[in-house]
């Protein structure tokens, strides 16, 4: 175990282990980017660095304290996410982790607050917040994990040293998916290009499951003809029962209408995620106009936003389909 087996993000790697060797930590990082790239589990790889009993300036992954963080329940080391039920990270939680912050190590070593997703901060706690950044407890560290910083204030952010984090490549995920879990290498390949990058995705992503939601939701978009509009309601209608399916399927048409975008530009499939269906997509891409492409991504991402505020899913999906249906 160690630093050395964290699953790419070399650079923000080697920055945080430079200055852990040379005690020349920040009091406060920001840590910036996709979902599921591995930016918790730096951070929590920081903590064992610093609190680990067998190693110096890194972590075994083995010791008492090592097993503690990865258990979440070291004394010195918390996590702080929206309580169960809870939509935001309160004012209150934050006072408490300021009040913990302020008390003396039961190591000896940093007491570390670790916020996941800290966007999920409300107003009141993340200007509560801002006072401990200000003026931060003698031997502390504030990780805030986002994967977009737009919702913290910029005093907030002005005040923390930004790591900013990458997609991880997809052979590299595909590898790993083959090597450490296991998989056939199709299923590999397959799955990392649907994560697109985020091995959390990839890991949520039952193989099989995928690959029939896909054939039937691309069934369902090469089926709506040119001004369609009564198929167009139908579809939303069917598509419009689950929310989280809603999601999904939203999520899954901004990458098909990204690889025909892709492909329209290219005529390659090295850069494409659906590329084991290249022939579906080529011949989806006779039917879609380059500029259609780049619009569908668009609103296939307001539409996600839309059902996220809790907006009427069936009217949200049908307004998306009566452009697919409308442009063609």
């Amino acid at each position: 175990m160690g630093f050395s087996e964290i699953l790419g993000h070399q650079r923000q790697t080697e920055t945080l282990r430079l200055a852990l060797a040379k005690g020349r930590l920040h009091h406060a990082y920001l840590f910036a980017g996709p979902e599921g790239v591995g930016k918790r589990t730096l951070a929590l790889a920081l903590a064992k660095a610093i609190h680990c009993a067998e190693r110096v300036d890194d972590f075994c992954g083995q010791c008492a304290n090592c097993a503690r963080i990865e258990d979440g329940n070291h004394p010195d080391v918390r996590t702080i996410e929206p309580l169960v039920g809870k939509k935001e990270i309160s004012i209150q939680q934050i006072r408490e982790i300021e009040k913990q912050l302020n008390f003396r190590s039961f190591s000896g070593r940093k007491k570390i607050a670790v916020l996941d997703p800290a966007t999920l901060m409300n107003l009141s706690a993340q200007n509560a917040l801002l006072k401990t950044l200000e003026e931060p407890p003698q031997d502390s560290l504030l990780v805030l994990v986002a994967t977009n910083t737009g919702g913290l204030l910029p005093t907030l952010r002005s005040r923390c040293l930004r790591l900013s984090f990458g997609s991880l490549q997809c052979a590299q995920l595909a590898n790993y998916l083959a090597s450490k879990k296991g998989l056939k290498r199709e299923e590999a390949d397959f799955l990392a290009a649907m994560a697109m990058g985020s091995l959390g995705t990839a890991l949520k992503i039952d193989g099989e499951e995928m690959q029939e939601k896909r054939r039937v939701w691309i069934e369902l978009l090469s089926s709506l003809k040119a001004g369609d509009y009564r198929a167009a309601i139908v579809t939303a209608e069917g598509l419009a029962k689950d929310r989280d399916e809603s999601l999904k399927f939203l999520e899954w048409a901004g990458i098909w209408y990204r690889d025909l975008m892709v492909h329209a530009v290219t005529r390659g499939s090295s850069e494409l995620v659906n590329r084991d269906v290249l022939a579906r997509m080529e011949h989806e891409s006779a039917h879609d106009r380059l500029e259609h492409s780049l619009s569908l991504i668009a609103q296939t991402i307001e539409a996600a936003a839309g059902i996220q505020r809790n907006l009427n899913r069936r009217m949200v999906l049908e307004n998306l389909l009566f452009n697919v249906v409308g442009n063609r």
